[in-house]
This record gives structure tokens, sequence and C-alpha cells, in this order.
């Protein structure tokens, strides 16, 4: 859980979230264009997301608390 202006990495949150086992496999995922943060692909792997953001991958959706 993140409180304030605490901000996490997109790679980061979906090895958290256990969509990823790898940070290279999390970078495969962001850079082949299949995640998606607030409905739109997201390819960039240092997207900061911030409490509220969802991020959606292979049809499960995550939201960043």
């Amino acid at each position: 859980m993140m409180t304030g202006t605490q901000t996490i990495k997109l790679a980061q949150f979906l090895k958290w979230v256990g969509a990823a086992s790898t940070g290279g496999e999390a970078k495969l995922m962001i850079q082949g264009g299949i995640v998606k943060v607030n409905d739109e692909i997201e390819t960039r792997r240092g997207r900061q997301l911030v409490a509220g953001d969802c991020v959606m991958i292979q049809g499960k959706i995550y939201q960043v608390q």
C-alpha cells in the first residue's frame, strides 16, 4: 500500500504483483505492448505509477494502492 506521493516503476510493480517473475520478463512484456496503464498501452518500463493507477496485463487488472 502506498501513501502520499509514493511511486513505483511499472516493471517493479509487475514483479511485485507476480505478473512477471524477473525484471527481464517484465521488460519484454512492457516493450511487447501487452501492458496497459489506465487503458493506454504503456511501453516505458520506468513509468512511475501512483495510487489509483490501473494496470492491465493478459486480461488481469491490478490497481495500485
